[in-house]
């Protein structure tokens, strides 16, 4: 039978909306750093602190919000992120001191992941996995153009109103996220009413015991997250070591992200014509391929501002079209699952990108760092999407 949800789309624009509020908080505060570091007194470990919590942040809360939204409905579980998000926006903008901001930063995550979370579900929900592919990278290119102006509205905010003016627009950003989905968002889930940690604890053992998830999850997470590396060193990178201008950082890092919006435009075009799984693991291996240019580029000392804006687009161009792909495979494992392995896919993502952003700060040279975890990233992320397609293929083969 034909999926009634189906007919019953919601607003593509408002599903950006909810969805890229996450990432946004993220790439905005990271050019405001430095100011934020000197007003509060902080060293420059803690306050990276506030971006590898955030991306904690976004990988825990999508484990309760996939299964909560299977329970009660993507509606209402994601009102709730969306009030979080909103308040914790607030709390960060009055932060007294740097613990203060922190906290406020990890509850800030833990309420905008429902967005990301939820808002691939309901794009799932209401599309079947070819359609789904399209929309989902439709979606992603219109996240991209929020995260890849965010480090140079940041950055303006923070040298014309300060730091806080940032959590300002953050927070009002939210509470308007919270009145449209209120007013335009139907319900697209089956919301079974049952909740417990017995059935969350099945519902994730059944997937992690699935090798084509799994393999799906993680390949996801080191072609596209595993990028969270190159936003925490690239303050560093392009201020100390490249001697740049601070209020350059944004400009550059809005171009970088920029090449996500081009993979996912190229790959709407490109799934009408090649397999989803070719262009899955061929966008993951351009992706591989700028990662060890780039770290070729540092060990012979020749690395210059154009060189890494170069290889780094051509990076997040192929982690653009990597990611609808990687993601339309991962929660197409099990129909019956689908908000929960949104929510366990959204988790692998934050968690390889929190460990690859902690992995960047290892060692006294953050380009070096930065492009080894890349580089490492790629061949993971390849070796990751081979074993899933291989038991797919196998579990296909078995059931026919």
């Amino acid at each position: 039978m034909r999926n009634e949800s189906l007919t019953r789309r919601p607003p593509l624009w408002l599903l950006v909306l909810i969805a890229f509020s996450g990432t946004l908080a993220m790439h905005m505060f990271v050019p405001a750093l430095p100011n934020a570091a000197q007003d509060l007194g902080a060293s420059i470990a803690q306050m990276q602190m506030t971006i590898s919590l955030y991306v904690g942040g976004l990988a825990v809360g999508q484990l309760v919000y996939g299964p909560l939204s299977d329970c009660f409905g993507r509606r209402p579980t994601l009102m709730v992120g969306l009030a979080l998000y909103t308040v914790a926006g607030l709390a960060a903008a009055l932060a007294p001191q740097v613990h203060a901001l922190v906290a406020a930063r990890l509850f800030q995550a833990l309420g905008g992941c429902a967005g990301l979370v939820l808002g691939r579900a309901i794009v799932r929900d209401t599309a079947g996995p070819d359609d789904a592919v399209g929309r989902l990278a439709l979606m992603n290119l219109m996240m991209m153009v929020g995260p890849g102006l965010a480090p140079m509205i940041g950055g303006t905010l923070s040298d014309s109103f300060g730091w806080r003016a940032i959590f300002l627009l953050l927070a009002l950003l939210g509470a308007t996220s919270m009145t449209f989905a209120w007013r335009l968002l139907p319900e697209t889930g089956r919301p079974t009413g049952r909740i417990s940690a017995a059935s969350l604890a099945r519902d994730y053992k059944s997937l992690l015991r699935s090798p084509a998830f799994v393999g799906y999850a993680i390949g996801g997470g080191c072609a596209t997250t595993s990028f969270y590396a190159f936003i925490a060193a690239a303050p560093f990178i392009f201020v100390n070591e490249l001697h740049r201008s601070p209020h350059e950082v944004g400009i550059y890092l809005g171009i970088v992200v920029a090449g996500m919006s081009l993979g996912n435009a190229l790959i709407t075009r490109l799934i009408r014509r090649l397999p989803i799984e070719r262009l899955m693991v061929g966008s993951n291996a351009l992706s591989a391929v700028s990662a060890f240019a780039l770290l070729a580029t540092v060990l012979l000392g020749a690395l210059n501002v154009y060189l890494m804006v170069g290889l780094m687009f051509v990076f997040t161009a192929g982690a653009g079209m990597s990611s609808p792909t990687a993601l339309t495979k991962a929660v197409s494992v099990d129909s019956k699952l689908i908000g929960s392995a949104a929510g366990l896919y959204g988790f692998t993502q934050m968690a390889i990108g929190a460990l690859c952003t902690s992995l960047a700060g290892v060692g006294r040279d953050p380009a070096l760092a930065a492009a080894a975890v890349l580089a490492l990233a790629g061949i993971a992320g390849q070796a990751a999407f081979w074993m899933a397609l291989h038991r797919d293929r196998a579990v296909r083969q078995a059931s026919s």
